[in-house]
């Protein structure tokens, strides 16, 4: 594999130009986007975003005006997920493709891409301070997203082990509400310096001032925020969290401080020292600089402690390690899970503990357990872990076949009457209409995506300042691939929701 910043110009944009970086959440696999981008990467290749707003005629001027797309509401598209199964929710973004587009050509330029891989080049100038989060791109059969968790279990679980040789203290702490608090006008500061961006504010061939006027024009003009859901908005977010790695190296360079590692991923530090002090003093100075950027730690998620091993490995893997011994029938398999569920909502061990069950329940072709009581256990471990939707339906679907017809248009009701009590499950009804599909594809759901399954025209953005061909390009641009949806089994394939595939056990 390779970090994004070891491509050169040309290959970052083919890296970019593809689904997989365009959204990083899942969806069914008949949802389609990669015509969508390649088409318009074409048609703005070597011309500005702006050649093809729209315009209307300005009764006062008595001349036409532009439409701008930052004058403009819900320019891309909200998509959201519920965090916990009550009222939290992250609000993932579909963006404007046009816009997205325009601003993976504006990067990618090469004199632009080359100021960015010299930069980064600065900003990991510290080898005390280490970020793993630099987007991948995958040179094996595995998906890059696939090999960004491979990337996080061997650089951050396990080089904080290793650690633990070198270092007697541990301090855990993340950024509260990171994409949602990054300042707009901050790339440009990160890029450039906060000194020559505030010189050059108006520039607009610099390419910090051109990515932040792209993030407005897809947020309303907004500065405060960038949206989440890309590895091309991960990508930006690791600019200014670069810049915050270069700030706290300068700190620490100027108290001679050295015997300390920070292991950074995103908006997740862990601090290694020898003394509670010095994790403190690091820690004080990440706060400052934050501070002047408009973020802040969040206090709920800072944890010290003497004990580096242990703190290494995640609770909830301890949990698991602990007590998935023995060989367990269905239901003493789901309640092991369920517990798992309550202890450690949302965690990694329990992506990888309903997948193993999905697996086990493929290879069954009967059983004297009660269907109803083991999809009832699903269900409940669904309603309060959103991170485990797909593979929750794709257990689901796999429970559906025990059942006689006519229970199984019930028992679907039931389920979605259910989740109807959650707000903001708009990833949940995406998957559950996967698994239903085959019963009742016309069923409604209120999630526009879910929607345009059956009404073709139904918008996704608010393209409404482009000009009537690229609007209308956007807006009718086939979505949905039904020769994948016909061609789709009853149940959901192994492939349509782990992330390793055949692979998913080999990290334990």
């Amino acid at each position: 594999m390779k970090n994004v910043l070891e491509l050169n110009h040309t290959e970052a944009k083919t890296y970019f130009i593809k689904a997989e970086s365009y959204f990083t959440f899942d969806l069914p696999r008949y949802y389609i986007f990669d015509k969508l981008i390649h088409t318009l990467s074409e048609k703005i290749e070597g011309k500005l975003l702006s050649d093809f707003y729209g315009s209307y005629h300005d009764m006062e001027k008595g001349k036409p005006k532009a439409t701008f797309p930052s004058d403009y509401e819900n320019v891309n598209y909200r998509f959201l997920n519920n965090k916990d199964g009550r009222y939290s929710w992250r609000p993932l973004q579909l963006m404007h493709p046009a816009i997205y587009v325009s601003l993976v050509h504006k990067i990618t330029e090469e004199n632009n891409w080359n100021l960015i891989v010299q930069r980064f080049s600065e900003f990991r100038a510290n080898k005390n301070i280490n970020c793993y989060s630099i987007p991948l791109k995958s040179e094996s059969e595995s998906s890059d997203k696939a090999e960004t968790v491979t990337n996080w279990w061997e650089a951050i679980e396990q080089r904080s082990i290793e650690l633990a040789l070198k270092f007697d203290y541990i301090l855990h702490t993340d950024i509260s509400d990171c994409y949602g608090s990054i300042y707009t006008h901050s790339v440009p500061w990160a890029l450039h310096t906060k000194e020559l961006a505030k010189a050059e504010k108006h520039n607009k061939h610099l390419i910090g001032n051109i990515i932040d006027t792209h993030l407005q024009n897809m947020s309303f003009g907004q500065t405060n925020g960038i949206p989440q859901g890309s590895v091309l908005m991960d990508f930006i977010a690791e600019m200014v969290l670069g810049f915050v790695d270069l700030e706290l190296s300068k700190r620490v360079i100027n108290k001679d401080l050295k015997d300390f590692e920070v292991i950074r991923y995103r908006d997740d530090y862990r601090v290694f020292t020898n003394s509670p002090q010095d994790a403190e003093f690091i820690v004080k100075h990440i706060t400052e600089i934050l501070m002047d950027l408009g973020m802040c730690l969040n206090p709920h998620k800072t944890r010290a402690s003497s004990n580096v091993i242990e703190e290494s490995i995640k609770p909830d893997k301890l949990f698991w390690i602990l007590n998935k011994r023995g060989n367990k029938n269905i239901q003493e398999h789901l309640f092991l899970i369920h517990s798992l569920a309550k202890k450690y909502p949302n965690s990694g061990s329990l992506v990888k503990a309903m997948n193993k069950f999905l697996m086990r329940i493929k290879s069954m072709n009967k059983t004297s357990q009660n269907i109803n009581v083991l999809i009832s256990i699903v269900v409940d471990i669904a309603y309060r872990n959103p991170r485990i939707y797909p593979m929750s339906t794709a257990i689901l679907s796999e429970l559906f076949l025990f059942l006689e017809e006519s229970e199984k248009e019930e028992t679907i009701n039931l389920i979605i009457n259910k989740f109807d009590k959650i707000p903001n499950t708009g990833h949940l009804q995406v998957w559950l209409q996967r698994a239903i599909l085959k019963h009742q594809r016309e069923r409604y759901f209120e999630e526009k995506l879910c929607q345009k399954l059956n009404e073709p025209n139904t918008l996704i953005w608010n393209s409404e300042w482009l000009s009537e061909e690229m609007k209308n390009l956007i807006n009718y641009y086939p979505l949905i691939d039904e020769e994948i949806l016909n061609n789709m089994d009853e149940t959901l394939s192994l492939d349509e929701v782990q992330l390793f595939g055949s692979k998913s056990n080999y990290i334990n």
